[in-house]
């Protein structure tokens, strides 16, 4: 992976050049889900068929259950890397951290299958000091695995100070300000951002001055995601890939291609064998 500060310098050379090969960038898609409703109503070549029309080079999944996920990367293994969703079904979204028994649960899976990561997961300031969150920390650190965390900015703090080596992919990148983000990125070397439901970033094929200052500085931290929470989402992966490319199309070449699919690659790695 190449230094921040060798980014920054190709970035610095190339600010005033927007981006020629955006149109036809691959997209590398950081936040998906095909959970059990989705695999319900599109069935899984459907999906992978919608992925690969979509130009993704690689999307990383989380489902729950996990079935989902195994559906997937069966059908599309050069695709798909699975994340392991700490939810059997989406109504534990907001019990998940006090019950016990999901920790079972995430040992069983990853003891039968391989992550790149675990989450989504949903968790707010000192809930994650909780034992069970906590556990699942020292998991993640057991088996190597990125943490996706739907968190404010106290989680991601308290995620760190349990684990300071961890690596965070911050989901919606926090859904605060992009300035807001400047301080934690600086501080947090190991901390990374996906842009899902991020309207504010491009428009009209133009991307703000806000966020594209802290693209600049932080080039290599930020990846496409599209949040396929809903069923009826997933028709949307086609439009939302094209949509990033449009507006990545205002940024230099340098600083486009790692949003649209080099940091992905670089943080999660290459197509994932089915096999234990």
């Amino acid at each position: 992976m190449k230094s921040s500060a060798g980014i920054l310098l190709s970035v610095a050379a190339m600010a005033g050049a927007p981006s020629a090969v955006a149109a036809d960038l691959p997209i590398f898609d950081a936040h998906l889900h095909y959970s059990h409703d989705a695999w319900e109503s599109v069935p899984p070549k459907e999906a992978i068929a919608l992925l690969r029309k979509a130009g993704l080079r690689r999307a990383v999944v989380s489902s729950s259950n996990d079935d989902g996920n195994q559906k997937l990367l069966a059908e599309a293994p050069d695709l798909i890397l699975p994340s392991l969703r700490p939810y059997r079904t989406r109504g534990e979204l907001s019990t998940w951290f006090r019950d016990e028994t999901v920790l079972t649960y995430l040992e069983q899976r990853l003891a039968k299958h391989r992550y790149v990561a675990i989450g989504e997961f949903h968790l707010y300031g000192a809930d994650a000091d909780l034992p069970v969150p906590r556990r699942m920390v020292q998991i993640a650190k057991q088996h190597n695995l990125l943490l996706h965390a739907h968190s404010d900015a106290d989680a991601i703090e308290r995620l760190f100070k349990q684990w300071p080596q961890a690596r965070i992919l911050w989901a919606h990148s926090g859904f605060g300000p992009p300035a807001g983000l400047t301080e934690l990125l600086t501080r947090h070397k190991n901390l990374w951002c996906d842009l899902a439901f991020r309207t504010d970033h491009g428009s009209g094929g133009k991307v703000s001055p806000e966020w594209r200052s802290v693209f600049m500085a932080f080039p290599d931290r930020f990846m496409v995601g599209t949040d396929s929470y809903t069923p009826e989402r997933w028709p949307y992966v086609v439009e939302h890939a094209n949509w990033s490319r449009e507006w990545m199309k205002d940024l230099p070449t340098a600083v486009a291609e790692r949003i649209a699919y080099k940091n992905g690659e670089a943080v999660f790695g290459g197509p994932m064998s089915t096999k234990k």
